[in-house]
């Protein structure tokens, strides 16, 4: 890593054009080539995953995206004349438009036919694409949004739903990066006092993150990528940049106030740090790609997606980040640290002021404290018992948006279920089986939580066949999901019986039930490889079993807490509504694996630049009171200021107006600011007062087996111990106007 860092401040010119040519080249192929997401939660193998690939095979018209057109009269009924002019107008316009493939009109008959609501004043029309949602442009869609508004008169309300429509909706544009990069720059700003220093995380993220987003969009040319991957690599990207940065200018800056010349304390910082850096990044990446083991193509894409972002985040952290170090120079301090180190010369920083009475407070009370913080991560914790995974549709749409009046006039007019409805598909071979289905029909109608049930429909061929089932729920309602398992287990068994029939359930429902049941049941593994591999990294830094056993917890605990706080806003609806992220409902199933590994490789950031000074003060020392309290006080601004930062962020995802990223957003806020400023600063260190000695103890023919492996290399513990004993005179001097957290017990 130091010749790393000489070789970038050498040439750091060279360094920072080859960034911004990567930046550059990247985004220009980006755009030249296209974006190719697809949310595609179809899992292989599942009930659902069969239903849709019959369907495909025998239906093949049917693969394109299906929308809705809505109209509500408030007088009169959609019957009248003016209005039944009006729309059908409206729909032939929509009709001719370039890809629309067909439009049904209730005004026409046949499949239009119970599409006028019972009490008259709710109609609507389904507009089918020649293509699925991924592969709709959003012009395309706009001029159906277009076509269909330009009806709307006084007494007469128009709305349109469905995935090619939620496209034309405002994201709120960037305008929640720019609010999390102003916040952070302004957090950085009174971190520092220099603007120099205060821009320098902020850029050197920035350009990172901007590199990762474009190749996550030509990632999605090769593999699945699902489109919220590139905001949520962003999201990442942004807190572990700015934060990685943060800590290797916080290093530069102190090598600075030491006496080194910029380039020392530049290739000084690197190599200490920013070795940090690149192992808080491994393992943030290998928490990521725990993910692969799941063997779901969805989260593959997902998983290397945020990965790219934070190696790139990583990389420009060590390279670029000490480039542009070497081009600011000592203006890295501010005027008045600059004008003292000329005056004085170099000082020490000895841990004073609220750090250190904190760091003091902790160790005369770790019982009280300890039993305090972990109330309030149990308490926060318990919303997470009712977590119900399921799917959040456009009746989770904030209530500003066409997608969710839409929803709610059909919901209204014709029953919930109607938003949402089961399809199901089978093989057909013979007479038999066509007499089975036409009694399926009649069961099925007689079926509890049933509100409707289609004609059966055969392909050309009479070979496959599926019908529709209207639940009387809604698609995100447990009584559907519970009416999905009624359907597989009792219903379709027993109409099986004696055919050859073997009909699957598919529809959005029963799609996210297999895909949730796919996630809980590999739960179990994901976690183990992840929680074992970050502790095994760990036990190999600090030789010890007490750290990697307690780190676990800590994570544990925290992504707990951060669930509680998203079931209780997102799922119970507390404050959802008012924070402009639509009606309550369940949470997204791919939640939880995601958020596991996010938590799990931010958490250990904290954990190993909190440790690693406690366990630098135990070796010299090897008094674990002493060490618990030199490294809570020596690290905790550091780790603060980083949180702040974090969260600020996280935070400020919330304005981006899509529901899935606002919710990762709030629960990395969450878990961050429990693990910051209730875990790390409080139950760790209190638990490490408590344990005393046992924290540091490993078994003596483990100890022999085990690799050795260091966070900071031998030579710059070295040069850190020479500039230690030049310092030392000044440091008694020090003692002599002010308390040192070092010396005196809590």
């Amino acid at each position: 890593m130091a010749a790393l860092a000489r070789w970038c401040v050498r040439h750091r010119l060279v360094v920072v054009l080859l960034w911004l040519l990567a930046l550059g080249g990247v985004t220009v192929a980006s755009t030249v080539a296209g974006a190719a997401y697809s949310n595609d939660y179809e899992v292989p193998g599942t009930d659902s995953g069969r239903a849709t690939q019959l369907l495909q095979e025998g239906f093949p018209g049917l693969g394109g995206d299906s929308d809705t057109v809505v109209w509500h009269t408030t007088s009169g009924t959609v019957r009248a004349a003016d209005v039944a002019q009006t729309m059908s107008g409206a729909l032939d316009r929509i009709a001719a438009l370039p890809g629309v493939a067909s439009v049904t009109s209730p005004y026409k008959g046949g499949q239009g036919a119970g599409r006028i609501s019972r009490d008259g004043h709710t109609a609507y029309a389904t507009v089918t694409f020649d293509r699925p949602a991924q592969d709709i442009t959003k012009p395309q869609a706009e001029a159906v949004v277009s076509a269909a508004k330009a009806a709307e008169a006084d007494g007469l309300q128009v709305e349109l739903g469905g995935s090619a429509i939620s496209l034309t909706q405002s994201s709120g544009g960037h305008v929640a990066e720019i609010v999390g990069v102003v916040v952070a720059a302004a957090v950085l700003l009174v971190a520092f006092g220099s603007p120099a220093a205060a821009l320098l995380p902020i850029a050197t993220a920035l350009v990172g993150v901007g590199t990762a987003y474009s190749a996550i969009e030509l990632l999605g040319h090769a593999m699945t990528v699902a489109d919220f991957a590139p905001m949520l690599g962003m999201l990442i990207g942004l807190g572990v940049g700015i934060d990685y940065a943060l800590f290797i200018v916080t290093r530069h800056r102190r090598g600075l106030k030491r006496g080194l010349s910029t380039p020392e304390a530049v290739t000084n910082a690197t190599a200490t740090t920013g070795r940090a850096v690149v192992f808080a990044g491994a393992t943030v990446c290998i928490a990521l790609l725990g993910m692969l083991i799941l063997r779901l193509g969805f989260l593959n894409g997902v998983a290397i997606a945020a990965s790219l972002t934070v190696v790139l985040t990583v990389a420009a952290s060590v390279t670029l980040l000490p480039a542009l170090l070497s081009f600011i120079g000592p203006r890295a301090l501010s005027r008045r640290e600059r004008r003292r180190l000329a005056e004085h010369g170099p000082e020490p920083e000895v841990p004073t002021g609220f750090a250190a009475r904190w760091s003091a407070f902790v160790e005369r009370h770790p019982k009280l404290l300890g039993a305090l913080a972990l109330g309030v991560i149990t308490l926060l914790a318990l919303p997470t018992l009712s977590l119900h995974l399921g799917t959040s549709d456009q009746g989770n749409d904030p209530g500003t948006t066409t997608t969710r009046r839409a929803y709610d006039l059909v919901a209204e007019g014709f029953g919930p279920g109607v938003n949402g409805p089961l399809t199901l598909v089978t093989r057909v071979d013979g007479a038999e089986d066509r007499l089975a289905l036409d009694n399926l029909d009649t069961t099925l109608r007689g079926t509890r939580g049933v509100a409707a049930v289609t004609p059966v429909t055969y392909d050309t061929g009479g070979t496959t066949a599926y019908l529709s089932i209207v639940p009387d729920s809604a698609p995100q309602s447990q009584r559907t999901s519970d009416l999905v398992d009624r359907l597989r287990t009792e219903v379709l068994p027993r109409a099986e019986t004696g055919t050859g029939l073997d009909v699957h359930v598919g529809g959005v429902t029963a799609g996210y039930d297999d895909f949730a049941g796919v996630i809980v049941g590999r739960l179990p593994l994901f976690v183990g490889v992840v929680v074992g591999l970050g502790c095994l990294l760990l036990l190999l830094a600090f030789r010890s079993i007490g750290i990697p056993l307690k780190a676990a917890a800590m994570n544990i605990a925290a992504v707990a807490a951060a669930f509680g706080v998203v079931v209780a806003i997102f799922q119970w609806g507390w404050g959802s509504e008012f924070l402009g992220l639509g009606r309550a409902g369940p949470v997204e199933p791919f939640l939880p694996v995601i958020m596991v590994s996010v938590l799990f490789g931010l958490s250990m950031d904290y954990q190993v630049f909190l440790v690693s000074r406690m366990y630098e003060e135990w070796l010299e020392t090897g008094d674990n009171r002493r060490a618990v309290r030199v490294g809570l006080a020596e690290t905790s601004r550091v780790i603060n200021s980083a949180a702040v930062i974090m969260i600020s962020v996280f935070l400020a995802f919330v304005l981006s107006g899509d529901r899935v990223i606002a919710m990762f957003g709030i629960a990395l806020a969450a878990a961050v600011a429990l693990d910051a400023f209730v875990l790390r600063t409080l139950l760790v260190p209190a638990l490490m007062h408590l344990l005393g000695d046992a924290n540091w103890w490993l078994p003596r023919r483990l100890d022999r087996v085990l690799p050795r492996i260091s966070i900071e290399p031998p030579e710059c513990r070295a040069a850190h111990e020479r500039l230690t004993a030049v310092t030392a005179a000044v440091a008694e001097l020090a003692k002599e106007t002010q308390p040192d957290v070092r010396d005196i017990p809590g």
